[in-house]
């Protein structure tokens, strides 16, 4: 399906009841929590390890296994959860605003991933903010996808290479593409899929006008995480390098994309931004629109989640089979 924007998936008649009851029992369990700009990262990550708080208990794969890569500042582990006879990889890059997340922690959707799409994943686990604040993240997210290309046949078994994230993920996944094609030359991406990213961690008009606590983001949040990964302000020069923004980047021969956000998502946006940009540069591009998604929809027991994932397997399984 091309890209194209319904206006009516905007309107509060587009939400349904399920996920409207969904946002609203949510949104009253998160007002009832401390803030994630009232804590620490370090706390937080404590908390997360340890089951408790929103995402409930960690499950980890039984497919998964570690290996290690080489990077500007040390060894970089990927965490590979493999398919019997793969079409190709996914190279995943978490979320969690540059301060939060890791690859283990992302194990129920990666094996989803490469059971609906038969790919094997690997998973980039790089450096964190504010121990480590930008450029590192991308340092490493670069890094690791040079060595898989090189590396693909012989480490997986198949070439064929997709790349995708959530939130910072998605930030972290299209600011790799842009360079490593500047520095490789490597353009033959099968797929990318990017989801409720943020391209321009400065702040597009939805997050600067946004108003709403208790969905997941809220201003004070993402000025936290803004906060934590970059020193602000930042110069103009940096503010728009593509490795930071790649919304202002040079998007040309980047692939063919899936881009998915909720409208009840600070970072709209941001997906509509770049997914206009994505085609303008002469890139086959999908947009999904979920009516009432909040931020991180797609991680909730939500009829709308499982047809935004059932959506991105079908588009990467589709697309690297090309």
């Amino acid at each position: 399906m091309p890209m194209h924007i319904d206006p009516f998936l905007f309107t509060d008649d587009a939400v349904s009841d399920e996920t409207r009851a969904f946002n609203e029992a949510l949104r009253a369990q998160l007002l009832r929590l401390p803030k994630t700009s009232e804590l620490t990262p370090q706390h937080i990550r404590k908390e997360r390890r340890a089951g408790r708080g929103l995402w409930g208990p960690v499950v980890h794969s039984e497919r998964a296994r570690e290996i290690q890569v080489p990077g500007s500042e040390g060894d970089i582990t990927v965490r590979v959860i493999e398919a019997d006879e793969p079409d190709g990889v996914y190279i995943h890059i978490h979320g969690g605003g540059w301060v939060l997340g890791a690859a283990d922690l992302s194990d129920v959707g990666n094996e989803a991933m490469s059971d609906g799409a038969n790919v094997t994943v690997a998973s980039i686990d790089y450096r964190l903010a504010p121990e480590h604040k930008y450029p590192a993240g991308p340092d490493d997210c670069i890094a690791a996808t040079e060595w898989i290309i090189e590396h693909a046949k012989d480490e997986f078994g198949t070439d064929r290479l997709a790349i995708g994230g959530e939130s910072a993920g998605a930030n972290l996944a299209a600011a790799t593409m842009i360079e490593v094609r500047d520095r490789t030359g490597f353009d033959d991406w099968k797929a990318a899929n990017l989801v409720y990213g943020s391209y321009f961690p400065a702040g597009s008009p939805s997050v600067r006008q946004w108003t709403t606590d208790g969905l997941v983001l809220d201003s004070d949040t993402m000025q936290w995480f803004r906060n934590h990964y970059v020193e602000w302000p930042v110069p103009p020069a940096v503010m728009f390098e593509p490795r930071l923004a790649p919304l202002y980047g040079e998007l040309a021969r980047l692939g063919s994309a899936l881009f998915t956000v909720g409208t009840w998502d600070p970072l709209v946006d941001d997906t509509l931004f770049m997914a206009s940009r994505w085609v303008a540069a002469g890139n086959e591009t999908e947009l999904s629109i979920v009516p009432g998604g909040v931020h991180a929809f797609d991680a909730f027991p939500t009829t709308i989640a499982v047809e935004a994932r059932d959506r991105m397997h079908r588009f990467v399984a589709d697309r690297i089979r090309r």
